[in-house]
């Protein structure tokens, strides 16, 4: 759940980059801290806490600087301390900071000690940070340095670094965890999401796996993973900047919960007509794909896995197939068995789950009939590796819980299951009923909303409970564990 900020400006950057961790603490953290690159050398500001400390922090210090990176972070290695607080340096030379888990971090960090390297926190990331110096000492520049790092790094990452002796750059470079890029004038922009730079620029480049990005004021150069140069495509951003603001609501979470009916009728709009849904949705061959089709494999994790068991339930309802629904982080380590003609669904709203895109990779050499991915961000790595595409129309979910994106998964597995039972030679008259009950769906959800008073009044009588239960059966049993998680999170 960490957070990662860039910056190569022609102005002063402070500002930007603390706004930018305002932006992603939605996203959950504990501590917060910038390094910055100034006349008078490498400059860190680290702190335990909110955001608001760490701003607290530089209006004491005053510094100004056109060349930084910032980050928020989720302790993984290490307890929350400022010792242990993103960025990491290297002898005062170089700040790193860094998303994912290095998995090897130990191995290096043997390395580098008998290479006379000192560490003072208890992260992975500061072995990165010691591992770009030593390719530094050689003379290569900050991007060869990184660029011969990352191939000794085992795990998932997204780095962000600046350097001294390269005062005006900024390196960037991802594998396994997301990475965007933003386009300005004047200034040039990396986050680990859109959300940390939408007040900056609505112009974006979304980093394909194994990318590195070399950033300076007025330049944005890629590299792929074999170290050619090459061109992404920039994208505009696809929602409004106050898609991310609470306005009237006290939390995120509520907000969300109250956009439920419209992100179900985004999600349904123009794939029903006339009392069916269009097959179409599914990809331009999903009639034959759906004819063809003799059992079904979803995979996903989280809520996602419990909108895929609520599925599992519904697809074998409606038409006999077969269906199995897996956590991500089990199906990627086992040889499953693949029946013929199964069809491999991925599900997942930021597309940047780690574990259901390293499943997807596992099954791609599987011999899956298809692979379809139900998403809600249409530029995220899911959806780019996958052929056949169902986007859940939720809009951004700042809320750790997730509300719209859980109940625009159903939607969308509904349509799906659906689908499937009407190829299958699913009863005309029981399809016809769900189709229409999904067109009502948003009007009832409106109608539960408005019990607001009298489920805040039995929210009262359940509040000094210390222990909770959630029970179901059948289709119900995954909400269950569904309602189950959101109390967990939330309280």
């Amino acid at each position: 759940m960490c957070g990662i900020v860039g910056i190569a400006a022609r102005k002063n950057v402070v500002p930007l980059l603390i706004d930018g961790l305002q932006a992603l603490e939605y996203r959950g953290y504990d501590s917060a801290g910038l390094a910055l690159i100034t006349a008078n050398g490498l400059i860190r500001l680290r702190t335990p806490g909110k955001v608001r400390e760490l701003a607290a922090l530089h209006a004491q210090s005053q510094i100004s600087a056109e060349t930084g990176i910032a980050h928020t972070r989720w302790a993984t290695h290490g307890v929350p301390s400022e010792r242990n607080a993103h960025p990491h340096t290297s002898r005062e030379r170089i700040s790193v900071v860094h998303n994912g888990i290095i998995e090897n971090h130990e191995t290096l960090r043997q390395e580098l000690m008998a290479d006379g390297y000192e560490f003072e926190s208890e992260t992975d990331t500061e072995v990165i940070a010691h591992l770009i110096d030593s390719y530094l000492t050689t003379g290569s520049s900050l991007l060869d340095a990184i660029s011969q790092a990352i191939t000794r790094l085992e795990g998932a990452y997204a780095i962000a670094a600046v350097a001294i002796a390269s005062p005006h750059e900024v390196v960037g470079a991802r594998r396994g965890s997301p990475m965007v890029v933003g386009v300005g004038e004047g200034a040039q922009y990396l986050a680990s999401d859109v959300y940390a730079l939408l007040s900056e620029t609505r112009r974006f480049i979304y980093l394909d796996d194994g990318d590195l990005v070399h950033l300076t004021p007025d330049t944005i150069h890629i590299f792929d993973e074999s170290g050619a140069a090459v061109e992404r495509i920039i994208k505009e951003a696809q929602f409004r900047p106050d898609a991310v603001e609470r306005g009237q609501y006290r939390h995120y979470m509520l907000k969300e919960i109250h956009e439920q009916p419209q992100a179900i009728a985004d999600t349904l709009e123009g794939r029903l007509s006339r009392g069916r849904i269009l097959t179409e949705i599914f990809g331009p061959d999903a009639r034959k794909l759906l004819t063809e089709l003799q059992a079904v494999q979803i995979v996903s994790c989280g809520s996602s896995n419990h909108a895929a068991q609520v599925a599992r339930y519904w697809i074998e309802s409606f038409s006999g197939v077969p269906c199995f629904a897996e956590i991500a982080s089990e199906y990627r380590y086992r040889h499953a068995a693949v029946p013929r003609n199964t069809l491999l669904v991925t599900v997942s709203q930021s597309g940047e789950t780690s574990d259901t895109l390293a499943a997807l990779q596992h099954a791609s050499k599987r011999g899956y009939l298809a692979r379809l991915a139900i998403c809600n961000v249409p530029e995220s790595s899911l959806v780019r590796a996958s052929e056949l595409v169902l986007m859940t129309r939720a809009g951004p979910e700042i809320g750790v819980a997730s509300t719209k994106a859980f109940i625009t998964q159903l939607v969308a597995l509904a349509m799906l299951a659906l689908e499937i039972g009407r190829a299958k030679g699913m009863d005309q008259t029981r399809y016809q009923e769900a189709v229409r009950e999904l067109e009502l769906l948003p009007n009832a959800i409106t109608r539960v909303l408005a019990l607001d008073d009298q489920i805040q009044a039995m929210a009262q009588r359940f509040g000094d409970k210390h222990h909770a239960l959630f029970l179901g059966r059948g289709v119900q049993f995954p909400i269950a564990m569904e309602g189950a998680l959101k109390l967990k999170e939330i309280s």
